[in-house]
């Protein structure tokens, strides 16, 4: 695999620098690169600039509506965005429900749904996790039963992201309490405005609301809504989560990125003793060992995400890449802490936002503890 740029390469690379900067309003990048909670018009007006210029739904092909990237343009999008402070693309309609409905929906259904998520001008938050199904989403027990047209819903969610400000939810449902456990769940498209659903705040410890739990209490929806057919729901959901892993190792990356463009600013200009914490030798080696790690686990990413589009089966260099790009993340996001020392626990600060956040990371599309019991299977099975 060549990984030097083409002329054309750096062109784009050069073109996605100059639209982030022209697009990218000033009072959203201050918010990300002073590690401020964006509210959901803060998403949506970055979101929908990239879908005036093709760009929202960058992974997918261009049958779809996508601009059909190839993995080197990805990877630079993905990079100069998280450089120029630009939010991350809130995944679950671009790259969770949107893959789903284009490639198991029926015609109907991708006329619906697929066109409002290029656009960004529908809200989509994930139903998966439940209290007790976590990792485990064979043992979800929210049912839905299947009355003349329409479903009764009934259950609750967990750790809902972002469900507060969503119009739609994609969940998976119980269609079959008979059927083995992964075989009788399905995957259900639901309006949030739809009466019996109450969504409930999770208050973190930073006291931001990102999180919900979301109750469903004889929700009455559609049967038209279900993607594909009956039981078909996890593999359905599976299908995207190697892009997921993907997203969350380059969200690692790019908030290494950001902790250590903050560390070495803060690291000169910090004086102690007489002279900036940038000369002392154990500041200097931090920063050293982070930058080494942050471009080996670039290398890493890029080639799976070459793999990825070439329909190459990468399910292990996902765990892979998921654990070294989130741990990465936090490990940088530690050092630097200590670097910001007392200071970086300060509220104001944004190391502060970037530490928490870097650990929310090694949860999201599974903890990375399951991946590396699943890796060391497959290694010592041999």
């Amino acid at each position: 695999m060549d990984l030097a740029f083409t002329p054309e390469e750096r062109q784009f690379a050069a073109d996605v620098r100059a639209f982030v900067r022209s697009h990218l309003p000033a009072d959203i990048r201050d918010k990300v690169k002073n590690g401020k909670h964006l509210g959901r018009d803060d998403y949506m007006r970055w979101q929908q600039a990239l879908g005036k210029q093709g760009w929202l739904v960058y992974t997918w092909p261009k049958k779809h509506g996508g601009p059909g990237f190839t993995p080197a343009q990805r990877y630079i999008f993905e990079n100069i965005c998280a450089e120029e402070n630009a939010p991350g693309i809130i995944p679950f309609g671009t790259k969770m429900v949107g893959p789903v409905i284009y490639t198991f929906g029926n015609e109907a259904q991708k006329a619906k749904y697929l066109e409002p998520i290029r656009r960004s001008t529908v809200w989509w938050c994930q139903g998966y996790s439940e209290p007790g199904s976590g990792s485990d989403l064979a043992s979800l027990r929210t049912k839905a039963v299947k009355e003349g047209d329409h479903y009764i819903v009934n259950g609750s969610k967990t750790w809902n992201t972002m469900g507060h400000w969503a119009d739609w939810i994609f969940c998976l449902v119980r269609t079959d309490p008979t059927a083995k456990p992964q075989e009788g769940i399905s995957f259900l498209l639901i309006d949030m405005k739809t009466p019996g659903i109450t969504v409930k705040p999770i208050i973190m410890a930073d006291g931001g609301h990102e999180v919900n739990e979301v109750f469903f209490d004889d929700v009455k929806v559609p049967a038209e809504n279900l993607i594909g057919k009956e039981g078909e729901g996890m593999r359905q959901a599976q299908s995207w989560i190697t892009a997921g892993r993907l997203y969350q190792a380059c969200r690692g990356l790019g908030v290494a990125r950001r902790c250590m463009d903050f560390a070495v600013s803060y690291a000169k200009q910090r004086v102690t003793f007489g002279a900036p914490l940038a000369d002392r030798q154990a500041v200097q080696f931090m920063m050293a060992d982070s930058h080494i790690e942050h471009h080996m686990t670039q290398l890493m990413v890029y080639n799976l995400a070459a793999r990825t589009d070439a329909g190459v089966a990468a399910r292990h260099e996902s765990y892979m890449a998921k654990i070294a790009g989130t741990e990465l993340g936090f490990r940088v996001a530690d050092r630097c802490m200590q670097i910001h020392g007392a200071m970086g626990l300060a509220a104001e600060m944004p190391i502060a936002q970037m530490w928490r956040d870097a650990r929310s990371f090694m949860i999201t599309e599974g903890p990375v503890e399951v991946m590396r019991m699943v890796l060391a299977r497959e290694i010592f099975r041999g």
